[in-house]
């Protein structure tokens, strides 16, 4: 992937999406058993409680992109065992590659819980979430290093547009406030901050 994201993946950003999944992946890969129970980044939340919904997002993603309405889709997966959450990821990965390599994908307006929008944009929220929470569960773990910072700066600027500082707060935005970070910081810092994580968070 080139780091000349400004275009092709504004229009096309299936592969953003798909190496944001990887990139999960390769946290997720990292979980045992006894880490199941330690803290998150995202308030209140568990390890196993930010799995569960990072298999509901793998799940929402093709969903959504096939014409689901997000409101009837569950936000979390349950009943993995504990040494079950690699494989329940792996297994969920085929059909968002299928989904998202549907030939007539990218000219479809679907609906994301942000509202009606074109496909592409609702990849590239998605790339931001993946993004955001394969930091969450890093940093649980006690290791951020190794974020491949092109994925998350493409989405920077969309999420600031959809997610303003002003709506923080309200019963259906579940992010907290922005955390000021210098301009110069890693992008998936500026994106974790963006959604309300303090990338000096540490469990």
């Amino acid at each position: 992937m080139t780091t000349d994201t400004s275009t092709q993946t504004s229009t096309d950003p299936r592969a953003l999406v798909l190496a944001a999944a990887a990139q999960a992946r390769v946290r997720i890969d990292r979980v045992r058993a006894d880490d199941l129970d330690r803290p998150t980044p995202c308030d209140g939340w568990t390890v196993r409680d930010l799995l569960s919904h990072l298999l509901a997002v793998a799940d929402r993603i093709p969903a959504i992109l096939r014409g689901s309405d997000p409101d009837l889709l569950p936000r979390t997966v349950d009943g993995v065992a504990d040494d079950g959450w690699a494989a329940a990821w792996a297994a969920r990965e085929p059909d968002l590659a299928a989904a998202l390599a549907e030939p007539d994908v990218l000219g479809r307006t679907v609906t994301h819980p942000a509202g009606a929008m074109p496909a592409a944009g609702a990849m590239l929220a998605y790339t931001s979430e993946l993004c955001a929470h394969a930091w969450d569960l890093a940093a649980a773990l006690g290791d951020t290093t190794g974020f491949d910072d092109r994925l998350a700066e493409p989405c920077l600027a969309p999420l600031r547009a959809f997610l303003p500082p002003e709506v923080r707060g309200a019963d259906e935005v579940p992010f907290g406030a922005v955390v000021p970070v210098d301009d110069d910081r890693p992008a998936t810092e500026r994106l974790v901050a963006w959604y309300g994580r303090d990338p000096e968070w540490r469990p």
